[in-house]
């Protein structure tokens, strides 16, 4: 709810931002045209058309302008390559200046694991050993169906009776132990793959509660789909999570 609240905040303030920086610049041309008065102006970088929120900032959906020097805001950005690959925090209007405390890194992006997660839907982390994670081969942004099995104590056979089932199929994989992003956004050469322990899934609340209730009654494994495709912006095509 606090996030919420955060961000509609700096949605608001960057619509009005964005209306202080027209009206400013409309009095402007109205001063330059009644004293004929050259006005000192300077380049800042502003949106060539609308950038999402959450979307990868890109060199076509930029544009370096000249503004009147005086109006220009400290935390402004004057060069595309400083805004260039990053992550919108909100959503900017065309024309509207790139602030810097507007964007996010890739790296400030994979610490916080809630921006991951989709509009109705939660992250619900389960402790695994090898086997259950298919030997740690399960990656962050990887699809797989969660297995459960019980044994039947009031079986009466002379050997253990286990009860197996699918009890969710295709749930996207937020993170492995820490890590949420790919690993080949990340991974140096000669580094060896980091164990983990914890799964964190992507849930509807119901099926993070059928998880949860599961991974205490029984035994969880995971099976692995084959990698989706992604966005630009990191998450998955919505047609990956049919079927």
């Amino acid at each position: 709810m606090k996030s919420k609240t955060v961000l509609l905040l700096s949605l608001v303030m960057g619509i009005i931002t964005t209306a202080l920086f027209f009206q400013y610049m409309s009095k402007v041309d109205q001063s330059e045209s009644a004293s004929g008065a050259a006005v000192p102006m300077a380049e800042i970088l502003v949106a060539k058309d609308v950038i999402n929120k959450n979307e990868k900032i890109t060199a076509e959906k930029l544009e370096v302008i000249k503004v009147p020097e005086e109006s220009i805001s400290w935390k402004a950005m004057k060069t595309v390559s400083e805004a260039e690959g990053k992550l919108a925090g909100s959503k900017i209007e065309k024309g509207e200046p790139i602030l810097a405390h507007r964007l996010l890194s890739q790296k400030d992006e994979t610490i916080y694991v809630s921006r991951k997660v989709r509009e109705g839907y939660r992250a619900v982390t389960v402790s695994v050993n090898l086997p259950q994670s298919v030997s740690n081969l399960i990656e962050a942004e990887d699809w797989v169906d969660v297995i459960f099995s019980k044994e039947d104590k009031e079986a009466k056979v002379d050997k253990p009776k286990v009860n197996t089932k699918v009890l969710l199929e295709k749930a996207r994989v937020l993170a492995v132990g820490r890590k949420i992003s790919l690993p080949e956004e990340e991974k140096k050469e000669g580094e060896q793959p980091e164990e983990y322990t914890t799964v964190t899934l992507e849930l509807t609340p119901q099926d993070a509660f059928k998880l949860i209730h599961s991974s205490q009654e029984g035994n969880i494994h995971f099976m692995l789909h084959t990698r989706p495709a992604m966005n630009d912006d990191g998450s998955p095509l919505e047609n990956e999570n049919e079927g």
